[in-house]
């Protein structure tokens, strides 16, 4: 090939899909809005998702709850460590959308995509920890074993940060994910990018299809059916302004939703574990102990 030849050669631009029961769809309604970086410059279109697109995403998380909520808190570090393993052989690529989406340059963003990795190391590790945290025996007056342990809530929404397109992403995805839950993500609107290139990792780390659904688009249209939807059990406001989180959380209301308001977070601090204990429920079992002789004495 000539010198020639090879200054003509034409960029072959990506195409960005939504991540729907572990495919990849284009939004139904067909879609498409225009992303840019902070300077105004185009960088890709992106699907702009209509209240279908969300519909289904919810099918789907629905779906895969039962075989996730079932696996071991083991097999799911497992699976979460497959995640941040996937991540860092791609890190190059996601420190240059990190760093367009964010406005950033390459050492910030890099340090960023470093802390996203191991925010996903982070979870994977809390997931077979997070029952002794918040389970365990209960002291009763009577003869009887009083035991509580956490088990998930069911399907959340996820509002992602606006802000932090991919360390805030992965801060509110992956204690969703870690303790049982399936996930139907928002993506930022302005900085969608990030959001849907994970879910190409996603889709070839081990996590079922369905687990965890990326829509992208205008943050209120898609947001507004999954806040009434009644199949939804929770959901996470933290992309929404204050307008908009008063709004859903009435619409949550209906058929009683956990929501978790939006507030301040540095994404960059170590976390607790608020976020996992958020889209959680507590399940007591009561047992008779029984009487060991007439002595009266139990075990």
């Amino acid at each position: 090939m000539s010198e020639k030849s090879e200054q003509q050669r034409l960029s072959v631009f990506k195409t960005y899909k939504l991540y729907v029961g572990g495919k990849f769809p284009r939004s139904e309604s067909g879609r498409v809005y225009e992303v840019t970086d902070s300077k105004g410059n185009w960088l890709a279109n992106a699907p702009l998702s209509s209240r279908k697109d969300a519909r289904d995403a919810v099918v789907a998380a629905r779906k895969a709850f039962g075989g996730w909520s079932a696996a071991t808190a083991y097999n799911r570090g497992q699976v979460l460590y497959r995640v941040a393993e996937m991540l860092e052989g791609r890190r190059d690529q996601f420190v240059r959308e990190v760093a367009d989406a964010e406005g950033l340059g390459k050492s910030k963003a890099a340090v960023i995509v470093d802390a996203t990795i191991d925010r996903w190391v982070w979870y994977a590790g809390w997931t077979d920890k997070i029952a002794q945290v918040v389970g365990g025996g209960n002291p009763v007056a009577g003869p009887f074993f009083n035991l509580s342990s956490p088990e998930p809530t069911g399907v959340v929404a996820v509002l992602a940060p606006q802000e932090s397109s991919f360390l805030g992403l992965v801060s509110v995805l992956a204690p969703v994910i870690a303790t049982g839950n399936t996930a139907v993500v928002v993506a930022s609107e302005k900085a969608p990018l990030p959001a849907l290139s994970l879910a190409e990792v996603l889709a070839t780390s081990d996590v079922p299809g369905g687990v965890v659904n990326v829509l992208s688009g205008r943050t209120a249209e898609i947001a507004t059916p999954l806040a009434a939807h009644q199949d939804v059990n929770a959901i996470d406001l933290a992309g929404a302004d204050e307008v908009l989180a008063k709004e859903l959380e009435i619409a949550a209301a209906d058929n009683l939703k956990r929501v978790l308001r939006p507030q301040p977070v540095d994404y960059a601090r170590t976390p607790g574990t608020d976020r996992m204990t958020a889209f959680l429920e507590t399940k007591t079992v009561w047992h008779p102990t029984g009487s060991l002789g007439a002595s009266g004495s139990s075990y």
